[in-house]
């Protein structure tokens, strides 16, 4: 009887220890490019639909992209750290060690996500006025995060769930969950936003519902013992050691999120100077990197847990494979989007708007972000690969220079906004003059 209930639970789950690999490596990664692939369209959708409303609506969703950055920021760090931790003590064969990193996480994550709501709601308004919220967005700005910072905690909750699912090996049940969470937020969106007449709060809402449905499916999964990790109450052990452990790998993720807000409210502050039309344009930029970023990301997620289980396992032959493998096919796809992006730029960002000055502005900004996002695949390679290793302060070293690059960036990208709102005029002017 025993013996079968191992059968029927091992079949639950993806076998780390296969030495099949390159299928091993899809049957982990496909599911995870899939579901942060579907997340990435899920933000698409929502800027779809609230650009119909207008660049003020658009643009007023947008300022609110570093603020929930910054939230993810905390949600990645602690999943990183945790999944790093799940993988290597699976593969050294300590189900239970493994079970109470888990259990932790969990635990820490829940009254840090309540904190920081409540922190960002009392201070939301001087925020969104430090980025250069113009006195016409602002309110729109305050509707749509006021309702959408409550589920705050859920998402940290969720995205450290799916890291833990992930690194047992279950990444199909991750993806479904973000595909019936997409599914729900799509279906809701012109229903709230459109039918009952409550513009971007309507989006608001509809993401909020769909973060509900999302950890509902975790708690399923969890309590029903699914996967080989035990997520329980009684499993939680804030052992100093342990959480720091957890918190050495992630801090690195966290940082270097924190500072891509940071970078992005620096870039909005610079956007806000020449207007909304700016706002919004960037705003849409942000989201067609966010495609091809993610899905980048999720392909790393997913590998890491075999490469975190040879790690743990001390095989470091079968490490090698696996590391060679995830670098042929993370390069692919970076370059592969950045060509992409730049042959289809035009339609891509008409998608989101039908202004002709923010699809401009926006197809500019497009370009210079994608110029060099082939070299994306490395890094997020290389970091993925020392974040397996549990070798924090090379994870953090490779993580922060592309974000130094990133602040740099900034600066030209402010430099560029300037050059549009001096040429722009100009051009259309011209434009005319020949029609």
């Amino acid at each position: 009887m025993n013996e079968r209930n191992a059968t029927r639970k091992k079949s639950r789950y993806v076998d780390l220890s296969d030495q099949k690999l390159p299928r091993l490596l899809l049957r982990l990664a496909i599911p995870s490019v899939i579901g942060l692939s579907i997340n990435a369209l899920q933000q698409a959708l929502n800027a779809i639909f609230v650009g119909s409303l207008g660049a003020q609506a658009i643009a007023a969703v947008s300022m609110t992209v570093p603020i929930i950055i910054l939230l993810g920021a905390v949600g990645e760090g602690i999943g990183v750290g945790t999944a790093s931790f799940i993988s290597r003590h699976l593969g050294a064969g300590n189900e239970l060690e493994a079970s109470r990193g888990a259990s932790a996480a969990l635990a820490l994550a829940a009254p840090i996500g309540v904190i920081m709501t409540i922190a960002l709601l009392v201070t939301l308004r001087g925020i969104f006025v430090a980025l250069g919220a113009s006195p016409t967005i602002l309110p729109i700005a305050l509707d749509y995060a006021t309702i959408l910072l409550p589920g705050s905690t859920l998402m940290l909750l969720n995205m450290v769930s799916g890291f833990i699912a992930r690194a047992e090996g279950n990444t199909r049940f991750s993806m479904w969950t973000m595909l019936t969470a997409f599914m729900l937020n799509a279906l809701l969106d012109p229903i709230f936003i459109f039918l009952l007449g409550l513009g971007v709060r309507g989006a608001a809402l509809a993401t909020l519902i769909s973060q509900i449905a999302a950890i509902s499916l975790y708690i399923a999964y969890f309590t029903k013992r699914l996967g080989t990790v035990l997520v329980s109450i009684s499993q939680v052990s804030l052992r100093v050691d342990r959480i720091r452990q957890l918190a050495l790998i992630g801090a690195p993720a966290t940082t270097t999120s924190i500072l891509a807000a940071l970078a992005g409210m620096f870039l909005y502050g610079a956007a806000a100077r020449f207007g909304d039309d700016f706002i919004a344009a960037v705003g849409i930029a942000v989201r067609i990197l966010t495609i091809g970023a993610l899905p980048i990301t999720g392909f790393c997620i997913g590998s890491q847990a075999v490469l975190g289980f040879g790690w743990g396992a001390r095989d470091f032959a079968r490490v090698m494979k696996v590391a060679k493998f995830m670098l042929s096919i993370t390069v692919a796809l970076s370059f592969a989007y950045s060509a992409a992006v730049m042959l289809f730029v035009w339609p891509l960002v008409r998608l989101f708007s039908d202004s002709d000055k923010v699809t401009e502005i926006a197809v500019s900004s497009c370009i210079v972000f994608h110029l060099f996002f082939g070299l994306y695949g490395i890094q997020s390679f290389v970091t993925t690969m020392l974040q397996s290793q549990g070798r924090a302060g090379l994870s953090a070293v490779v993580s922060f220079a592309r974000q130094g690059y990133l602040f740099i960036r900034r600066y030209f990208y402010s430099l560029s906004y300037q050059a549009s709102v001096e040429f722009w005029p100009a051009k259309r002017s011209l434009s005319w003059a020949l029609e």
